[in-house]
């Protein structure tokens, strides 16, 4: 049996392995830590744009070492922490939007929950571009638990 935590480096996913790390104590079982690798697009802001060339200036994407770099790192430091509680873990790094690639980890053989971290969204936003959270819940072939 083995439980997936997906982490981001957030507040919220670092209570989520927290409480995966305890329950799997409990049961003697372990865990999978994964991170979703999804280069970011920033706006850097300013005004409205008037022509794309206006917008092109604005857009600042990362770099897909970048984002792999990150994620090792919150990766390693989320491995650390259940390997302290005397926890077996494993990690791995997926590529791709994490509504995608995290439920198809689910879906292998002796996978037995998700748990992922909770993000704050107020209700009017959460309804018009949904949370990955929720998507999980309804997008996982096994238990999802949100941690606050």
């Amino acid at each position: 049996m083995t439980f997936i935590v997906a982490v981001d480096g957030s507040e919220a996913s670092d209570h989520a392995l927290a409480y995966a790390t305890d329950l799997a104590a409990r049961l003697d079982t372990d865990l999978l830590v994964v991170h979703a690798v999804e280069p970011a697009v920033v706006d850097t802001g300013g005004d409205e744009p008037t022509g794309f060339d206006d917008a092109a200036g604005r857009l600042v994407a990362e770099a897909v070492e970048d984002a792999e770099a990150n994620a090792e790192r919150v990766l390693s430091a989320a491995a650390n922490d259940v390997r302290e509680a005397g926890v077996g873990v494993e990690t791995e790094l997926l590529y791709g939007p994490p509504l995608q690639v995290i439920p198809d980890v689910t879906e292998r053989d002796g996978i037995e929950g998700l748990f992922v971290g909770h993000r704050g969204l107020s209700g009017r936003y959460e309804g018009l571009v949904g949370s990955v959270a929720k998507g999980l819940v309804e997008r996982s072939s096994v238990p999802v638990t949100v941690v606050r």
